[in-house]
């Protein structure tokens, strides 16, 4: 059969099943079957509300299952459960109703149906969730399955006698079968339930093999058959006590999960919110575990204690008992709380204790180093990441990364979230996981509320780390103004060391030579002496001029006044050296901080004096220009050298 006419004929085989519910329902209102059974014990009507409502979730499941996987057995399955239920109901309540011949068909019709329920719930357990075996040898399993609903169909369809123990003869017993592997079932009754246990091992096997899609798809199974056990034992527990009630609707709601829970596993509707609806699950079934007990416990405990009889229970212990729970019900909510979380999430910590214990991290750590490995591990622990990855962009533009664990390099990223603060995009948050495993939506909800929480985190981690970045900024200026001021003090003691030997090398021998001669002047003839009075007194006039000269070459005014080029004019004219100044009309007209006009000066002065007395005065040139709004020079000279 193509996929198409599959697809077609899914909803109307499930139509088929809600249909044969619909008219059984219809047929025992009118004649007024539900309504007698519910004014004696409740046991048809509650039977009918439970296979009404299971009738109706399996043909659905199994009609949307059919209709987006035809290919896959377990739709189909799940509309012929679906359509047995109904047979079951319908024929339970028809066998109340017509003739004594209808009835003995009707009720012949609801045994056997009832029979091939549980053949085909061991179908659909082998099968889940992909439709196939887990190998080629559980096809044994599945022949004994299908002998066993064999067995059960035809033996239970065939055995004489009447059916249901009080009801009707069965129209069509074979009195051959008394006593045979058909009676009553038979075999089936052995091999049904060997089937059953094996496709639990089945299932077990499939648990430990899968990964990613197909694990989160048996838990899902899982949760629904622990909740049928817990049906299951609550309808034991409370059978033929004033609680029956309650054991009814907990068997009733827990068959109705299963075909919920398949469906919902097979077409992957919220697949991976499982961990959420089990933690809710057992704190809702454990708190109402403890409010019967409560009430149980006193009411009905202390009632027989103090000699309450009746039907009726005593006012004041139901107040009693109410007052109890209401007290304790906020710590027991606590205490199951945690014990859901434990027992869904195990040693792994709840979204809610990652986003706590990331807080207390980060509430005393500024320092970038700690802040993003603690940011990263707890981003790659809350979601059970391979590897996690946190980037902080800095304000300069450059980028700070950690990794968890240390050193790990993810290959591929799972999920990328980025990290704002004010609607700045400051970092991200990336994780890895391994293959099969993707990132469940309440994992990606946790990194979503840990980026947001992150951001003021980060920031105020990059304003630290941007305070101590001028801190130290600061200290190498403040190093550097050291070494300027030590480089300011060593050329003002070059200076003066300089100046020292002009003044030996000049002054100061011209005026131990005049001392030397005066004192030859003393005693000698004085036509003489007075030849060489004329002579010291010329060469004092001379060093006296060259000691001004010398006093104006520190910081000649000509220099404060006009600049380095009328300054440096002025010298080379004075000191008769054969220089060439060679300013550019820009130089000439402008002024230069004070600073820099005496450093030029200076230099070009030393270089100048250098080629007088070391270059015997050979030509030279001292450029002067402007380089991009800068004072450039340059001085060349032909001499010698060294």
């Amino acid at each position: 059969m193509s996929p198409e006419r599959a697809r077609a004929l899914a909803w109307p085989f499930a139509g088929v099943a809600l249909a044969t519910i619909g008219v059984a329902l219809v047929v025992g209102a009118a004649t007024g079957t539900l309504a007698t059974s519910a004014g004696t014990d409740g046991g048809i009507l509650a039977f009918a509300i439970l296979v009404t409502v299971a009738v109706s979730t399996f043909a659905v499941m199994g009609a949307l299952v059919a209709r987006r996987q035809p290919s896959n057995p377990i739709g189909w399955l799940f509309i012929t459960i679906g359509l047995t239920f109904g047979f079951t109901l319908a024929g339970g309540i028809y066998g109340d109703v017509g003739s004594p011949s209808a009835r003995a068909w009707a009720s012949w019709l609801s045994n056997w149906s009832g029979g091939a329920v549980m053949p085909l719930i061991v179908l659909v357990l082998l099968l889940f969730p992909d439709g196939r075996l887990p190998s080629r040898r559980w096809r044994l399993v599945l022949w004994a399955d299908v002998a066993g609903a064999a067995f059960l169909i035809v033996g239970i369809a065939l055995t004489p006698g009447t059916l249901g123990g009080e009801g009707p003869a069965n129209p069509v017993g074979i009195p051959g079968i008394e006593g045979s592997v058909l009676d009553e079932g038979g075999l089936g009754w052995v091999l049904v339930p060997l089937a059953m246990l094996a496709a639990g091992v089945s299932l077990s096997l499939r648990y430990r093999r899968a990964s990613g899609i197909e694990r989160e798809q048996l838990r899902w199974l899982a949760f629904s058959a622990a909740l049928v056990i817990a049906g299951l034992v609550v309808n034991e527990a409370t059978y033929q006590t004033r609680f029956e009630d309650i054991g009814i609707i907990a068997i009733q709601l827990a068959i109705v999960t299963f075909p919920l829970a398949v469906g919902a596993a097979i077409l992957r509707y919220h697949l991976y919110d499982i961990d959420v609806v089990i933690s809710k699950t057992v704190v809702y079934a454990s708190l109402a575990v403890f409010i019967t007990g409560v009430y149980v416990a006193i009411v009905v405990g202390m009632g027989a204690l103090v000699g309450e009889s009746g039907d009726e229970p005593s006012p004041a212990l139901s107040i009693a008992a109410t007052a109890v729970v209401a007290l304790a019900f906020q710590p027991v909510r606590e205490r199951m709380q945690r014990l859901a979380n434990r027992l869904v999430y195990g040693r792994r910590a709840t979204p809610y204790e990652v986003m706590a214990d990331f807080g207390n991290r980060m509430a005393g750590t500024l320092e970038l180093d700690r802040a993003l490995p603690e940011l990263a591990e707890a981003a790659g622990a809350g979601v059970r990441a391979s590897a996690a990855r946190v980037t902080l962009r800095l304000p300069d533009g450059s980028e700070r990364a950690a990794t968890w664990p240390e050193g790990a390099r993810p290959q591929a990223r799972e999920r990328t979230v980025e990290v704002n603060f004010e609607g700045e995009a400051i970092g991200e948050i990336a994780v890895a996981k391994d293959p099969g495993d993707p990132l469940l939506p309440a994992e990606r909800a946790l990194l979503d509320d840990l980026a947001q929480q992150a951001g003021l985190a980060l920031h105020n981690v990059r304003l630290n780390d941007e305070l101590r970045a001028r801190l130290e900024e600061l200290e190498r200026q403040a190093e550097e103004l050291e070494v300027s001021r030590r480089r300011l003090v060593t050329a003002r003691d070059a200076q003066r060391r300089g100046l020292e030997r002009e003044i030996r090398e000049g002054p100061r021998r011209e005026l131990e030579r005049i001392a030397e001669d005066l004192e030859r002047a003393a005693v000698i003839e004085p036509v003489a002496a007075i030849a060489i009075v004329d002579d010291v007194t010329e060469r004092a006039n001379a060093t006296l001029e060259g000691l001004r000269d010398l006093a104006r070459g520190i910081f000649p005014p000509l220099l404060a006044e006009e600049g380095p080029v009328a300054a440096l004019e002025a010298h080379v004219r004075k000191v008769g050296a054969n220089a060439t100044l060679d300013a550019d009309p820009e130089v000439r007209a402008s002024r230069f901080d004070a600073e820099v006009e005496a450093c030029v000066y200076f230099v070009c002065l030393q270089a100048i004096q250098n080629v007088l007395r070391h270059g015997a005065n050979a030509p030279t040139v001292v450029q002067l220009r402007l380089e991009d709004g800068e004072l450039a020079f340059e001085v060349r000279d032909e001499g010698p050298g060294f």
